[in-house]
Protein backbone atom coordinates (compact mmCIF):
# COMPACT_ATOMS: atom_id res chain seq x y z
CA UNK A 1 0.00 0.00 0.00
CA UNK A 2 1.24 3.45 -1.08
CA UNK A 3 2.03 5.95 1.78
CA UNK A 4 0.30 8.84 -0.16
CA UNK A 5 -3.31 8.36 -0.90
CA UNK A 6 -3.41 7.35 -4.34
CA UNK A 7 -5.94 8.65 -6.81
CA UNK A 8 -9.96 6.99 -7.08
CA UNK A 9 -9.48 6.62 -3.21
CA UNK A 10 -11.75 8.05 -1.04
CA UNK A 11 -11.10 10.82 1.33
CA UNK A 12 -9.92 9.21 5.03
CA UNK A 13 -12.39 10.64 7.90
CA UNK A 14 -11.12 13.55 10.04
CA UNK A 15 -12.83 15.27 12.87
CA UNK A 16 -10.86 18.02 13.79
CA UNK A 17 -10.47 21.77 15.70
CA UNK A 18 -9.99 25.01 13.25
CA UNK A 19 -9.15 28.23 14.46
CA UNK A 20 -12.46 29.42 14.57
CA UNK A 21 -13.15 27.71 18.07
CA UNK A 22 -15.56 25.24 15.81
CA UNK A 23 -14.67 21.80 14.97
CA UNK A 24 -15.28 19.48 11.64
CA UNK A 25 -15.23 16.78 10.05
CA UNK A 26 -14.59 15.47 6.73
CA UNK A 27 -18.55 14.11 6.10
CA UNK A 28 -19.87 17.45 6.81
CA UNK A 29 -18.90 19.56 3.78
CA UNK A 30 -21.14 19.21 1.52
CA UNK A 31 -19.62 21.17 -1.64
CA UNK A 32 -19.55 19.59 -5.69
CA UNK A 33 -15.37 19.30 -5.14
CA UNK A 34 -13.15 19.42 -1.66
CA UNK A 35 -9.62 20.53 -1.57
CA UNK A 36 -7.83 19.47 1.82
CA UNK A 37 -4.13 20.61 1.85
CA UNK A 38 -1.79 20.35 4.28
CA UNK A 39 -0.08 23.50 5.35
CA UNK A 40 1.48 25.14 8.52
CA UNK A 41 2.96 28.66 9.46
CA UNK A 42 6.49 29.02 9.37
CA UNK A 43 7.40 27.17 6.04
CA UNK A 44 9.14 29.62 3.20
CA UNK A 45 7.21 27.31 0.37
CA UNK A 46 3.59 27.65 1.98
CA UNK A 47 4.47 31.46 3.03
CA UNK A 48 5.17 32.30 -0.53
CA UNK A 49 2.62 30.66 -2.11
CA UNK A 50 -0.23 31.76 0.37
CA UNK A 51 -1.31 34.94 -2.03
CA UNK A 52 -1.49 32.45 -5.00
CA UNK A 53 -3.70 29.81 -2.81
CA UNK A 54 -5.78 32.48 -1.58
CA UNK A 55 -6.57 33.78 -5.41
CA UNK A 56 -7.57 29.91 -5.87
CA UNK A 57 -9.95 29.81 -3.30
CA UNK A 58 -11.32 32.93 -4.91
CA UNK A 59 -11.85 32.09 -7.91
CA UNK A 60 -12.91 28.57 -7.44
CA UNK A 61 -15.21 29.45 -4.39
CA UNK A 62 -18.46 30.49 -6.02
CA UNK A 63 -18.14 27.10 -8.16
CA UNK A 64 -18.72 24.87 -5.43
CA UNK A 65 -15.44 24.15 -4.36
CA UNK A 66 -14.47 23.90 -0.47
CA UNK A 67 -11.10 24.86 0.82
CA UNK A 68 -9.57 23.33 4.04
CA UNK A 69 -5.90 23.55 5.25
CA UNK A 70 -4.54 21.48 7.90
CA UNK A 71 -1.65 22.15 9.72
CA UNK A 72 -0.15 18.40 11.19
CA UNK A 73 3.23 20.01 12.30
CA UNK A 74 4.32 19.10 15.38
CA UNK A 75 4.62 22.14 17.83
CA UNK A 76 7.39 20.24 19.78
CA UNK A 77 9.72 19.98 16.32
CA UNK A 78 8.28 23.73 15.52
CA UNK A 79 6.92 25.87 17.88
CA UNK A 80 5.50 28.70 15.55
CA UNK A 81 3.32 25.80 14.26
CA UNK A 82 1.54 25.90 17.47
CA UNK A 83 -2.47 26.08 17.49
CA UNK A 84 -2.36 29.79 18.85
CA UNK A 85 0.34 30.79 16.55
CA UNK A 86 -2.58 28.95 13.66
CA UNK A 87 -5.36 31.40 15.54
CA UNK A 88 -2.79 34.18 14.86
CA UNK A 89 -2.01 33.93 11.48
CA UNK A 90 -5.57 33.48 10.82
CA UNK A 91 -6.40 36.76 11.97
CA UNK A 92 -3.93 38.87 11.00
CA UNK A 93 -4.00 37.10 7.22
CA UNK A 94 -8.22 36.74 7.26
CA UNK A 95 -7.47 33.81 4.49
CA UNK A 96 -10.40 32.20 2.91
CA UNK A 97 -10.34 28.75 4.15
CA UNK A 98 -10.79 27.01 7.43
CA UNK A 99 -7.79 25.96 9.17
CA UNK A 100 -7.88 22.67 10.98
CA UNK A 101 -5.37 21.67 13.82
CA UNK A 102 -4.02 17.77 13.68
CA UNK A 103 -2.01 17.46 17.05
CA UNK A 104 -1.70 13.77 16.64
CA UNK A 105 -0.80 13.69 13.42
CA UNK A 106 -3.12 10.95 12.31
CA UNK A 107 -4.45 12.90 9.62
CA UNK A 108 -1.26 14.00 7.98
CA UNK A 109 -0.34 9.93 8.07
CA UNK A 110 -4.03 8.93 6.62
CA UNK A 111 -3.53 11.05 4.03
CA UNK A 112 0.09 10.47 3.12
CA UNK A 113 1.08 14.29 3.36
CA UNK A 114 4.69 14.43 2.32
CA UNK A 115 5.23 18.54 2.43
CA UNK A 116 4.02 21.84 3.00
CA UNK A 117 1.86 22.63 0.76
CA UNK A 118 0.50 19.22 -0.13
CA UNK A 119 -2.96 19.43 -2.46
CA UNK A 120 -5.60 16.81 -2.31
CA UNK A 121 -8.56 17.46 -4.63
CA UNK A 122 -11.78 15.34 -3.99
CA UNK A 123 -14.79 14.99 -6.10
CA UNK A 124 -18.51 14.69 -5.05
CA UNK A 125 -18.14 11.80 -4.12
CA UNK A 126 -15.37 12.35 -2.32
CA UNK A 127 -12.97 10.02 -4.16
CA UNK A 128 -9.44 11.89 -4.90
CA UNK A 129 -9.20 12.98 -8.34
CA UNK A 130 -5.33 15.29 -8.26
CA UNK A 131 -2.95 15.08 -5.53
CA UNK A 132 0.41 17.35 -5.36
CA UNK A 133 1.52 20.62 -5.64
CA UNK A 134 -0.55 23.52 -6.73
CA UNK A 135 2.43 25.65 -8.49
CA UNK A 136 5.71 24.88 -9.15
CA UNK A 137 7.60 27.89 -7.60
CA UNK A 138 5.60 28.11 -4.47
CA UNK A 139 8.46 29.61 -2.50
CA UNK A 140 8.59 32.55 -5.04
CA UNK A 141 5.18 33.17 -7.22
CA UNK A 142 6.93 35.83 -9.28
CA UNK A 143 8.59 32.52 -10.84
CA UNK A 144 5.77 30.37 -11.47
CA UNK A 145 5.14 28.76 -14.73
CA UNK A 146 2.20 26.74 -13.95
CA UNK A 147 -0.46 26.25 -11.74
CA UNK A 148 -1.70 22.30 -11.25
CA UNK A 149 -3.57 22.62 -8.97
CA UNK A 150 -6.02 25.37 -11.23
CA UNK A 151 -5.50 23.77 -14.40
CA UNK A 152 -7.05 19.90 -12.76
CA UNK A 153 -9.95 22.10 -11.36
CA UNK A 154 -10.69 23.44 -14.58
CA UNK A 155 -10.41 20.48 -16.25
CA UNK A 156 -13.01 18.31 -14.45
CA UNK A 157 -15.81 21.33 -13.67
CA UNK A 158 -15.42 21.59 -17.45
CA UNK A 159 -16.76 17.81 -17.54
CA UNK A 160 -12.87 17.10 -19.30
CA UNK A 161 -10.88 14.51 -17.99
CA UNK A 162 -8.23 15.78 -15.31
CA UNK A 163 -4.69 15.80 -17.94
CA UNK A 164 -2.44 16.05 -14.95
CA UNK A 165 -3.90 13.94 -11.82
CA UNK A 166 -0.67 13.51 -10.14
CA UNK A 167 2.11 16.30 -9.28
CA UNK A 168 5.14 16.13 -6.68
CA UNK A 169 4.52 18.14 -4.07
CA UNK A 170 7.06 21.02 -3.77
CA UNK A 171 7.61 22.24 -0.06
CA UNK A 172 9.31 21.30 3.14
CA UNK A 173 8.83 18.28 4.90
CA UNK A 174 5.51 17.41 8.00
CA UNK A 175 7.31 18.18 10.97
CA UNK A 176 6.89 14.56 12.67
CA UNK A 177 6.57 14.67 16.09
CA UNK A 178 9.85 13.40 17.84
CA UNK A 179 11.74 12.97 14.70
CA UNK A 180 14.66 15.03 12.93
CA UNK A 181 13.01 18.30 10.96
CA UNK A 182 13.87 16.57 7.65
CA UNK A 183 13.01 13.14 8.25
CA UNK A 184 10.26 11.10 6.43
CA UNK A 185 8.18 7.97 6.48
CA UNK A 186 10.33 4.96 5.16
CA UNK A 187 7.61 4.40 2.52
CA UNK A 188 7.38 7.95 1.62
CA UNK A 189 8.26 8.54 -2.06
CA UNK A 190 8.24 10.16 -5.20
CA UNK A 191 4.56 10.40 -6.63
CA UNK A 192 5.07 10.89 -10.21
CA UNK A 193 7.68 8.28 -10.31
CA UNK A 194 5.71 5.50 -8.68
CA UNK A 195 2.63 6.77 -11.00
CA UNK A 196 4.77 6.04 -14.00
CA UNK A 197 5.70 2.67 -13.52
Amino acid sequence: MAFTLEIGKKAPFFKLPATNGNMYQVTEFKEKLLVVFFTCNHCPYVIGSDEVTRKTVEKFAPKGVRFIGINSNSKNTYEEDSFPNMVKRMYEHKFPWLYLYDETQEVAMSYGALRTPHFFVFDQHRKLIYTGRAVDNPKDASKITVNDLENALDEFIAGNEISVKVTNPIGCNVKWDGKDKHWMPADACDLVFVNQT
